[in-house]
């Protein structure tokens, strides 16, 4: 499996920004899928989830109202439409696969990711 993330690039503090994310390969197992981020020198961190069946979304709290995930099922792949972005949200952005049903966000529960998009937001 193989997931190729898009769309990062330099903004302003305030503006809007997409990431698109494809999955392509075998594909065997697919719960849901999410975006997490990582900025220079701290942990990779939980943005948000959409479950794959249904389409339930699950948002990490410092970006409710902010960001929104959607998906394609016709092409498996997920999106991140963001806006009013700060400068904190300065990171690598990368897309996973949960294979399986899990309450938990941890990226220990994400099998396949990808290769990062970089999102830098000047003030």
């Amino acid at each position: 499996v193989q997931l190729q993330a898009s769309g990062g690039g330099l903004v302003q503090a305030g503006d809007s920004l997409g990431l698109s994310c494809a999955a392509s390969g075998g594909i065997f197992s697919l719960n849901a899928m999410a975006w997490f981020r990582q900025a220079p020198g701290k942990e990779r961190e939980f943005i948000a989830e959409i479950r794959w069946s249904d389409g339930s979304t699950f948002y990490a709290d410092f970006v409710k109202g902010r960001f929104t995930i959607s998906r394609d099922n016709t092409k498996a792949a997920v999106y991140l439409q963001m806006s009013r972005l700060k400068p904190e949200d300065t990171a690598v952005y990368y897309c996973a696969i949960k294979p399986y049903r899990s309450d938990s966000y941890s990226p220990s529960q994400y099998k396949h990711w990808g290769q990062g998009t970089l999102v830098t937001v000047s003030s």
